[in-house]
């Protein structure tokens, strides 16, 4: 028998299966369940200290939560899609479990702040893990700059030779975007650690009860300001995501360069054979196919971000179920920087340069004739008449084939 609605009282009809199967958030907001048990927890603590609830039922309601977060993390607990969404889960399953005391847990809170409190547990999760993992592949990039140190590379502008660099310098700019990847997440973190819960619906509670309570037991800084906002809000979200198509983008600029750089044309690095593939047809092919894929996973995240751009867009305060579509997006989002990160870190101190090959093109492109110009600024010539001196040694070299 299929269970009943929390919210069915006001209708006559059952819900359609097809509108059951299409409305459900359950097959990818499960994931949420310790940040709701965790938020649940909380919320009987304080329904408890206000009298909402008796001390007893708020024991009764903690164990039977402790006991559904253990079944579900043992593979026990089987999420039902008539009940939509992972808040509606785990409270029948607890209704089911301790009785009459688990009907009083929704007693002044609504799905609205509470969804709005477990994504936010879990996107203050999500950046700690994150900036974990772009701290490792720093530490791999500038341990790879260190076993360099001695190597000076091509520069280039516009693909073409310009400059010679440092090998460590190169390595050290990525280390740089990554700094600021993490600072970005450390900022977003100030707006992501704000408790919604108190905004119910989107108009409070006339209840008593105690919002600050909640988010200090929760680890928040503080509590949002405006219920409508509180519930309606998604820009720590967008921020996120923002900072996760950032970290996206530079990655991408990583494996570009890597994946040029390991070609015949440039062959100044060898990829481990351990991150690359062959062909099912072409016996000498070594295909760099994990960066390739980093590349390509990068237009992945920023889909992320404009469908959540344009979901947001267009809705009317308070709580609209499109929202219910942050979630897929977001998490995946923060799932294939995750992966990224982890396998450039992996990579980056398995990957060689090629010395020799690094050593011939130094000699090619007039990589010292920006220096050239500046040393005849220093015996005294304007630097536009050294530029144009130089450029025309270059192009007589060029002209008569001399490096």
């Amino acid at each position: 028998m299929k269970p009943k609605k929390p919210w069915g009282g006001r209708f006559a009809a059952a819900t359609a299966p097809s509108v059951e199967a299409f409305t459900q958030s359950v097959s990818f907001d499960q994931r949420l369940y310790e940040q709701d048990i965790q938020g649940s927890i909380v919320h009987a603590r304080m329904l408890a200290k206000c009298g909402l609830i008796s001390a007893a039922e708020q024991r009764r309601i903690a164990a039977g939560l402790r006991g559904i977060l253990r079944d579900i993390q043992a593979g026990k607990f089987q999420f039902r899609e008539e009940l939509e969404d992972v808040h509606m889960n785990i409270e029948s399953a607890l209704v089911d479990r301790i009785g009459a005391a688990g009907r009083k847990l929704h007693t002044a809170r609504s799905r609205n702040d509470q969804v709005a409190t477990d994504l936010r547990l879990w996107t203050r999760q999500e950046v700690g893990a994150v900036s974990a993992l772009i701290r490792d592949l720093q530490r791999a990039l500038v341990a790879k700059a260190r076993e360099n140190a001695d190597l000076v590379l091509p520069g280039f502008t516009h693909v073409q030779h310009a400059q010679p660099v440092l090998a460590a310098h190169y390595l050290l700019a990525y280390v740089e975007m990554l700094e600021r990847d993490k600072a970005r997440l450390a900022d977003c973190l100030k707006r992501v650690n704000v408790s919604p819960l108190g905004a119910c619906a989107l108009a409070g509670t006339g209840l008593p009860t105690d919002p600050a309570l909640t988010a200090k037991a929760l680890g928040f800084e503080g509590v949002c300001a405006n219920s409508l906002d509180a519930v309606s809000d998604r820009d720590f979200c967008l921020e996120f995501a923002f900072g996760l198509a950032l970290i996206a983008l530079h990655l991408s600029r990583l494996a570009e360069e890597w994946i040029l750089w390991a070609s015949e044309e440039f062959g100044f690095l060898d990829l481990a054979d351990a991150f690359c593939t062959g062909s099912s047809i072409m016996p000498q092919k070594k295909n760099p196919d994990v960066l390739e894929l980093i590349r390509g996973k990068a237009g992945r995240v920023f889909g992320h971000l404009v469908s959540l751009l344009t979901m947001m867009k267009g809705l009317p305060l308070a709580y609209n179920r499109d929202m219910q579509e942050d979630k897929e997006a977001i998490f995946d989002a923060a799932d294939t920087v995750k992966g990224c990160l982890s396998m450039a870190a992996e990579l980056t101190p398995q990957t060689r340069f090629r010395r020799e090959r690094v050593a011939e093109a130094l000699k090619r492109g007039f990589l010292d004739a920006t220096a050239l110009a500046d040393y005849l600024v220093k015996r005294g010539l304007p630097f536009r008449d050294a530029h144009r001196v130089v450029g025309g040694l270059v192009k007589e070299c060029a002209a008569t084939g001399k490096a």
